[in-house]
């Protein structure tokens, strides 16, 4: 048997400095102004073709704010009846937009940026559910235009060497995968976090960085069975996924609101086995153990920035070159990751406001 991880997952450009430029300077304009974005705008500085060209909020304030911060050319507020993105997008100088917003707006901003002709690169999770992801991908093929998930981890050197790794056979066949990612957010139903209207929960948030390591491992699973504590205010404050795989692999993954977990992560092989420790996410060391007696070691890595330069990079180099889609994070496994996701939120019992559209 060998192993089901599919070759598109692994980078072809591995060596490369991601702030090194790949061709033409793309002018980016940012939506929102959270965290999130600050850390974005944060990488996007390091790349030698790429240019702070605009960013878009509600408030007027925060954008002048944010574009003074990080050296924004343009800033836009609402205005009147206009959204702040709307304006952002009638700007004809803007080639690609990154979407920072809650989950349930994605679904209308990324629609406005590909009927605006803008390139896409929008925050996980994608959208609130698979009908709004598949709406969007249509859309985008329809206009021939740029669109990603922005699933950072998937382009982090010690994300691909794991795949690598597991991918490579040195492992034996690999039969289960065990991860988990937790942390106590305070709670509050407007934050963002756990405001239903916002699609807040676990699941939409952090699950998509424990699913993670199952499929780049051992690819979709044919089976999915979920738990886990659903709030007063319909939000899933942590789930437990298993998967199940027709070549007999599982998977368990934990995430969690509530509790501080570990956040390790364990691909076990007939050969051998692979942990990553620290942060599932971003991870520093992997440590691979061959057989009860053989082989031990860890390797390390290092980041350039806030680790988001290289899915940064991807984007980049995929609109300069006149891509679709990139190959390392193709659409399709961003449709089929919000289907396994619906079919959690069925099981658990949680709906959002998106789910009646």
């Amino acid at each position: 048997m060998t192993s089901p991880i599919a070759v598109p997952w692994l980078s072809g450009q591995p060596d490369q400095d991601p702030r090194s430029a790949t061709g033409r300077t793309l002018r980016w304009g940012v939506i929102a102004t959270g965290s999130i974005a600050g850390a974005v705008a944060t990488d996007l500085t390091l790349l030698a073709d790429a240019e702070l060209y605009a960013v878009s909020s509600r408030s007027q304030e925060k954008a002048d704010e944010f574009a003074a911060k990080f050296g924004f050319a343009k800033a836009y507020g609402n205005d009147g009846g206009l959204h702040g993105y709307d304006r952002l997008l009638a700007d004809p100088a803007v080639d690609v937009v990154y979407v920072a917003s809650p989950h349930a707006q994605h679904y209308d901003i990324v629609q406005a940026a590909l009927n605006a002709g803008k390139h896409v690169l929008c925050e996980k999770a994608f959208t609130i559910n698979g009908r709004e992801a598949g709406e969007l991908i249509d859309l985008a093929r329809a206009r021939n235009l740029f669109l990603m998930e922005a699933v950072w981890s998937r382009f982090l050197p010690s994300m691909q060497r794991a795949f690598q790794i597991a991918a490579s056979g040195e492992l034996g066949d690999v039969h289960w995968v065990s991860a988990d990612l937790g942390f106590p957010a305070p709670y509050s139903p407007t934050a963002r976090l756990w405001a239903r209207e916002d699609g807040g929960g676990a699941l939409l948030d952090i699950t998509v960085y424990p699913l993670l390591w199952a499929l780049g491992t051992m690819g979709f699973p044919q089976t999915v069975s979920a738990s886990g504590f659903v709030n007063d205010d319909g939000v899933d404050a942590q789930n437990a996924l298993t998967l199940g795989y027709n070549h007999g692999g599982q998977a368990q993954l934990t995430s969690s609101l509530l509790a501080l977990g570990p956040r390790t992560a364990t691909v076990a092989g007939s050969a051998g086995y692979l942990q990553a420790t620290g942060s599932i996410n971003n991870p520093r060391e992997l440590h691979v153990a061959i057989g009860w007696d053989g082989e031990r070691r860890t390797e390390t890595f290092e980041v350039a920035g806030k680790g988001y330069t290289y899915e940064l990079r991807e984007v980049t180099r995929c609109i300069q070159q006149g891509l679709m889609e990139s190959p390392v994070m193709p659409l399709e496994d961003t449709l089929a990751t919000m289907r396994l996701f619906d079919g959690v939120r069925a099981q658990l019992g949680t709906s959002y406001p998106n789910d009646q559209h």
